[in-house]
């Protein structure tokens, strides 16, 4: 009997895992990773029963030598199945303000200069819509011209997560890239459903956090966040759904007596709905006065477990780092349920590649 062919990606920015672990539910083996945050690669290592133990690596993606990484995993340009990464996506975000020089934008032509060195037989890129604003739309157009002309085929489009079975509103832009020394291309976006996971689905059944601010005994990263006297005002003051344009006068920020129809924020010091997926999980998602961040009826924060089932990470995946770190990791981590979908239809056309 023939052993069954192994799919070998390489997982750039990997963070806490996200991408990699819906990657390897879909039947890839995640053989390099690297990040420069020390503690997203101690996530990824202290997981290995969601994604096996492999060559894992603190490296700063500018400075990253790729001929050596490829030494050392036995591999030569044109051997990698598939070659995974977001770049950091801040530089791009509608919500960022000030200088558009952000050095976080040159990453995206990084990635695409890795991917020439490694010239996989197909690549995945995923970022933020913003990259297709005014901050991002040229240097993109810029990179996928460079893989076109290097031997690539090229798709993109803007994925919601909750089309996917996760519990959020998240919509990202994916872009896949397929080898043209083949009969191509043959790789298709998956289709998303009309069926939602709620919140209530997704924590409804976790019991509250203790009072102390410590983990649940039974849920590590299940803590609750100590809110200011004027916070818990609050939070106590709004219903499920409502966020800072149902707050009191005297509740106000003096930056929020603005109407937010002219100054946006709407959804600032707000509570999530139970029965509907939450707002988009952010790198700060632990702040009540970051986003619709509040608990449906507990007056508190989503707790750091809680921000990590809504991004469809396993109950039992573990996280390193402080609580910043943590929900960093988190927000800004592909949801590994959307990352199956996709990695499901790499998998479909490298396989029909193949054959």
């Amino acid at each position: 009997m023939s052993k069954e062919r192994e799919y070998k990606c390489i997982d750039c920015f990997c963070g806490a895992g996200g991408l990699a672990l819906g990657l390897r539910r879909a039947g890839f083996s995640i053989v390099y990773s690297f990040d420069n945050d020390p503690k997203a690669i101690e996530t990824i290592v202290s997981n290995p029963a969601y994604i096996p133990a492999h060559l894992s690596e603190v490296a700063d993606a500018v400075s990253l030598d790729v001929p050596r990484m490829l030494e050392m995993l036995g591999l030569r340009p044109g051997e990698t199945d598939l070659l995974a990464g977001g770049p950091p996506c801040q530089g791009f975000s509608i919500q960022r303000r000030g200088d558009d020089s952000d050095l976080r934008n040159n990453l995206v032509p990084r990635y695409f200069e890795i991917i020439r060195l490694i010239m996989p037989k197909m690549f995945v890129m995923e970022n933020v819509p913003g990259i297709m604003g005014r901050r991002g739309r040229e240097i993109l157009r810029g990179c996928l011209e460079r893989a076109a002309g290097f031997g690539y085929f090229v798709s993109e489009r803007t994925l919601d997560a909750q089309e996917f079975g996760t519990p959020q509103r998240r919509k990202r832009i994916f872009v896949v890239g397929e080898r043209k020394d083949h009969a191509g291309p043959l790789f298709k976006f998956p289709s998303g459903s009309s069926a939602r996971v709620t919140v209530r689905e997704a924590i409804g059944f976790l019991p509250p956090p203790p009072e102390d601010g410590t983990d649940h005994p039974g849920y590590r990263h299940h803590r609750r966040d100590r809110l200011s006297e004027d916070n818990l005002k609050r939070i106590r003051s709004l219903k499920e759904g409502q966020g800072r344009d149902f707050l009191p006068d005297d509740l106000l920020l003096p930056c929020h007596r603005v109407s937010s129809a002219k100054m946006g924020h709407r959804n600032v010091f707000g509570r999530m709905r139970w029965d509907s997926p939450a707002p988009t999980i952010t790198a700060r998602f632990d702040s009540f006065s970051r986003g619709m961040f509040g608990h449906p009826e507990q007056d508190r924060s989503v707790s750091l477990r809680e921000g990590a089932l809504l991004q469809s990470f396993p109950l039992d995946y573990n996280f390193a780092g402080s609580k910043v770190e943590i929900a960093r990791q988190i927000g800004n981590a592909v949801p590994p349920r959307l990352a199956e979908a996709l990695g499901t239809s790499l998998m479909e056309a490298l396989k029909k590649w193949t054959s």
